[in-house]
């Protein structure tokens, strides 16, 4: 099974620049700085970023903050994109030519399936902006968002959801730059910190195979929102002992900064949660 929509290049050479820049920053700020202004190639940020970090601990908080806009890494789409671009047992799944893929609740499947995945309620906005262009909104841009089931499997490839494409779907940046998804919080699979996938498009059009896309990366979530969920939530349970292994610093996605990729959690697990990030490209 294809691991990487753009191949192993790609990912090594993403890696080994934001390994760089992660050196940079422990040998003092002005060189990030510089690098961030023009250097770091053609998705370079152009504003300046304040960030504060620590473990993602904090409903509510980002864990690593940013208070200006700056481009998000590209990330692997990893093994389960359902975008076009790799096989599941069946052969080549490409959920972003489905009717009804355009919308806001994924919660539950489309076309032939039916299924509904269960779990915490959660809302997710983010808020696309031009990093080029001082931090101004996109509009117009489509968005693919996919994630785990609360058991840590995905929809279309894992084994007892193979036949459902539920927890995936698209939406259309609004005049704020901004798409909200009503989905359920991920469960925590062996391995990988908890997070969500996510693909851009210049054009809803456009959003038809993941070899289309201006940007893929990740979105992670804070370690007091997944601690409350995974430890008094039903259906988390292996979620629980799998997050207790993990940490950023061990993740191999996040463990070389996050600071654009934390998002900012509020809510409870009684009650759900809301998560917002804002996404820096250079358009």
């Amino acid at each position: 099974m294809q691991n990487h929509d753009r191949g192993f290049a790609h990912d090594l050479d993403t890696m080994m620049r934001r390994r760089m820049l992660h050196w940079l920053a422990v040998a003092g700020a002005a060189p990030v700085a510089l690098l961030g202004c023009g250097g770091g190639g053609d998705d370079a940020g152009t504003t300046a970023t304040t960030a504060s970090t620590d473990s993602g601990g904090s409903t509510g908080s980002t864990g690593s903050t940013t208070t200006s806009c700056s481009v998000i890494p590209g990330e692997t789409a990893g093994p389960y994109p359902g975008d076009g671009t790799n096989s599941n047992a069946t052969g080549i799944v490409n959920v972003l030519t489905l009717s009804g893929i355009v919308r806001s609740d994924i919660r539950t499947s489309i076309g032939s399936a039916s299924g509904t995945a269960p779990g915490v309620p959660l809302t997710v906005t983010l808020k696309l902006v031009n990093t080029a262009s001082s931090c101004a909104s996109l509009a117009g841009y489509a968005i693919y968002l996919w994630h785990c089931t609360r058991e840590g499997g995905y929809s279309l490839y894992s084994s007892g959801v193979t036949g459902e494409n539920f927890l995936r779907g698209v939406q259309v940046t609004d005049a704020n730059g901004e798409v909200t998804f009503t989905t359920v919080f991920p469960g925590c699979y062996s391995g990988r910190w908890p997070h969500m996938h996510f693909e851009i498009y210049p054009s809803l059009a456009s959003a038809t195979s993941g070899s289309n896309d201006v940007k893929t990366s990740q979105l992670a979530l804070p370690a007091q929102a997944c601690n409350q969920v995974y430890g008094t939530a039903t259906g988390y349970d292996a979620s629980a002992s799998n997050f207790a292994t993990i940490s950023l610093a061990s993740d191999n996605i996040f463990s070389d900064g996050y600071s654009t990729q934390m998002a900012t959690v509020s809510g409870d697990a009684v009650n759900g949660f809301s998560a917002s990030l804002t996404v820096g490209i250079a358009a």
